[in-house]
């Protein structure tokens, strides 16, 4: 499946740091008017190879190793510029705040940050793409439904993923005698080496056998629902039956995960709490010189196997919001003015790090729901409530990756995409994936694109 993957994190890792240590060399060749030494470019690699750790963790938090990032190449100049400004505030904090290397290279630095903007965006640009544009595997789709289209369309737009779809095989349509027959011959006059097949439509089955004795011709198959999750990092929905839970989702403890989770949350949310105290107290400033009254409000939401839980928050509306609206996203209250800034920076959640504290949420997993909506969900979306079987967190996968967030009010549909980031997660869980959503949730608290 890596293979099925687009060919970004790892190369661009790469090229990412070849061009850095390049970009090093070339500037200390136009800083000094000759060709570095070997013994000159090994004294500054030292303290700038700390420096390229720290910016490569910022490139992620960008977004630069991202696919719908790099696939849309008209961002990436905006995106290495916003970069490359955070990567030189911590550049001079590092070399005049840090003076343990000896060295504080005032125009070398301000070369080196100029060069490497334009090496690394021409890498991003050009360089790379070059790379991406050898063949792409030949593959055959066979399935049905508004997922296999998705999925079609999805890797043929972009030339960035190792395969191509030169045919697709829709089993709902109209299949004659001749119709097995058909797909083998698309198979070797189009000289396909990869099958995705929808294993779980029952019109797979007489397909099957035939598919069989191209195992012989070396081709290879994949479930094309498989595809779809390494590719859109959500379950299909298609999916989303009985079966599949009972294989993919446990409700056996994972102690040592479980534990260690537990841990991190703990430690991580008391420092976390103590660095907020210098907002919290802003916030509370403001809300009080605004127009007074309380500061907090508390809501109830749903825990843990769908246990009540009460989390606090800043107030940003006029009066106490306990989290009601109607069903078209609205309450009786108003966002206040200082309401509207403490939710775009999201400060308003401050307080909810006692909450990680006391253990009824965790610094990351499915965001918690409104009862009211909960109710309204389980009526209206099939298995939603396994999404409680885990602890409800402050950021979710859901947060970082899907593009229309169900917000306030009832939103089926939205929130139908949102079970299948969440089912993603409650699948797929670690403490790797884990800091991975830390990481991307750092750029979406900067950018103030969270929902």
């Amino acid at each position: 499946m890596n293979s099925l993957r687009p060919k970004e994190p790892l190369i661009l890792f790469l090229g990412d740091i070849f061009f850095l240590m390049v970009t090093l060399w070339i500037s200390l060749a136009l800083r000094n008017f000759t060709l570095p030494s070997k013994a000159l470019f090994l004294t500054h690699l030292t303290p700038f190879g700390f420096l390229f750790i720290i910016w490569i963790a910022v490139f992620y938090i960008a977004g630069l190793y991202e696919k719908r990032t790099l696939i849309l190449r008209s961002k990436l100049p905006g995106v290495l510029f916003n970069t490359q400004i955070a990567n030189s505030i911590i550049a001079v904090i590092f070399f005049y705040f840090i003076p343990y290397f000896g060295i504080t290279p005032k125009t070398l630095l301000f070369i080196y940050l100029l060069i490497s903007f334009l090496v690394i965006l021409f890498w991003r640009v050009y360089g790379y793409f070059l790379i991406g544009a050898r063949n792409a595997n030949k593959a055959l789709i066979i399935g049905s439904g508004p997922e296999m289209k998705e999925l079609y369309d999805e890797v043929n737009s972009h030339p960035l993923y190792n395969l191509k779809f030169i045919s697709s095989v829709d089993l709902d349509a109209d299949t004659g005698p001749g119709f097995l027959d058909e797909i083998l011959s698309r198979v070797y006059s189009e000289e396909v080496s990869l099958i995705a097949v929808d294993l779980a439509n029952p019109k797979s089955e007489p397909v099957l056998p035939r598919l069989y004795n191209l195992i012989f011709s070396k081709i290879s198959f994949v479930d094309m629902h498989k595809i779809y999750e390494d590719i859109f990092d959500r379950v299909p929905l298609s999916l989303l039956k009985y079966n599949w839970f009972l294989e993919n989702i446990s409700t056996s403890p994972t102690v040592a995960y479980d534990a260690l989770k537990r841990i991190m949350d703990f430690i991580l949310g008391v420092l976390l709490l103590i660095l907020s105290i210098p907002f919290d107290i802003f916030a509370v400033i403001a809300i009080k010189l605004e127009g007074g009254g309380p500061v907090f409000v508390v809501q109830d939401r749903v825990g843990q196997n769908n246990k009540l839980i009460r989390i606090i928050k800043f107030r940003t509306m006029s009066g106490s919001d306990h989290g009601e609206y109607n069903k078209e996203g609205k309450s009786e209250l108003r966002v206040t003015r200082v309401g509207n800034f403490l939710r775009k920076s999201r400060i308003d959640e401050f307080p909810q790090f006692w909450n990680v504290i006391t253990g009824d949420l965790s610094l990351v997993g499915p965001r918690p729901e409104l009862p009211k909506l909960m109710k309204v969900y389980e009526k209206e979306i099939p298995y939603y409530n396994v999404r409680h079987i885990i602890k409800p967190g402050l950021s979710g996968w859901a947060q970082i990756y899907q593009e229309n967030h169900p917000h306030h009010g009832e939103a089926v549909m939205e929130t139908k995409e949102k079970l299948a980031y969440d089912l993603y997660y409650i699948k797929n869980r670690s403490l790797l994936l884990d800091f991975k959503i830390a990481l991307r949730t750092i750029r979406t608290l900067l950018s103030r694109a969270g929902k």
